[in-house]
């Protein structure tokens, strides 16, 4: 199992990243890098690239909206040439908050655009004569549209690898099938090994069942908050406001894809509370409503043993990748708690 960790991109990002060769004696192999209505991660990444050796860097993730496919593909091709073949191109749909309401695009059909970015990238990265007319994208574009005088045209570069792996962030069903149909890795959030299955476990098998054999296995990559210790329970409470607001805050009623999986997992009735508190303006009351266990299951805080059972649940539903928070005082104490999971893990 890999240990992955998400850079934190709010602040103090310099800072964070001088201390990555410490995560990476400890065992780290992977760090992801988000991108929201923040500054960008691209730039932040090519940092990472020139200050690492060894670890991994995902985008974690990039929207599939913000930029054209083949700008996507040529950023990842970038990336991947700076840090010598360590680049994972993590993209999602997003939501239509973030889309709509910050890069103002609209946001409509997220997944048959996920399919067409994801033909578009691998084009690109053999080095071959883009020609896609899809749906949602026309490269070039086709006689009538624009001046006329565009070419199908490939990549003046030799991208490092062919195939950049791709990994696609989704919790609905039918994204999650095209995950595994298409994706080298999927990435869900709110990741409850004993539901995965009930709630995922179809959509994971037709997508498989339609998957390239040269892909490989899926890489499961699974998010988890982790703290070890005897005495480190009331860390959980950290997590409840990021909870309350996807839950909560991520979309008007009916369209908020977090309240739907809080939903499927079991919490109907509290994620019908948390919705209506929080778009009431109530955050704090919304984050109080949020379930305990639901924080519990889906994090990695409590005694080594603890730990240990969750790891193995998270091994036995078919995690690959493990993406930690860790929640420890000091670097000190954080460096300490990547080289205990990567011991636990194994």
């Amino acid at each position: 199992m890999r240990i992955g960790m998400a850079i934190n991109y709010s602040g103090g990002f310099k800072e964070t990243v001088a201390e990555l060769a410490d995560y990476e004696k400890a065992g780290l192999d992977i760090v992801f890098v988000a991108e929201a209505y923040s500054f960008d991660a691209v730039s932040q990444m090519g940092y990472i690239a020139a200050k690492t050796e060894r670890l991994q860097i995902a985008s974690g993730i990039l929207p599939i909206y913000s930029r054209t496919p083949t700008l996507l593909a040529m950023t990842a091709a970038g990336l991947d040439f700076v840090s010598d073949g360590r680049f994972t191109l993590g993209i999602g749909a997003s939501g239509p908050q973030v889309i709509e309401g910050f890069h103002g695009v609209p946001y409509t059909a997220p997944l048959a655009r996920t399919r067409e970015v994801i033909e578009i990238c691998r084009q690109v990265w053999r080095r071959e004569r883009v020609e896609h007319q899809g749906r949602h994208y026309q490269v070039p574009l086709p006689p009538g549209q624009g001046t006329g005088l565009g070419k199908a045209l490939k990549i003046i570069n030799h991208p490092v690898r062919p195939r950049i792996p791709i990994v696609v962030a989704a919790i609905g069903p039918k994204n999650v099938e095209l995950a595994a149909e298409l994706a080298e890795g999927w990435e869900p959030i709110f990741y409850v090994p004993e539901k995965a299955g009930e709630v995922w476990g179809e959509a994971l098998a037709a997508g498989k069942a339609k998957r390239d054999p040269e892909l490989g296995e899926l890489d499961v990559i699974a998010q988890a908050s982790l703290a070890i210790g005897d005495d480190v329970s009331g860390l959980l409470e950290f997590g409840r406001p990021m909870a309350a607001l996807y839950i909560g805050g991520m979309g008007a009623k009916g369209k908020n894809f977090y309240n739907d999986l809080a939903r499927r997992y079991g919490y109907e009735k509290e994620a019908e509370e948390i919705q209506d508190l929080y778009l009431a303006g109530k955050k704090d009351e919304a984050a109080a409503k949020v379930p305990t266990e639901l924080l519990e299951k889906q994090s990695l805080i409590g005694s080594e043993g603890f730990v240990r059972d969750r790891v193995q649940a998270l091994k036995e539903s078919g995690v690959t990748t493990l993406n930690v928070a860790p929640l420890g005082r000091t670097h000190e104490e954080r460096v300490r708690l990547i080289e205990q999971i990567k011991d636990i893990a194994g």
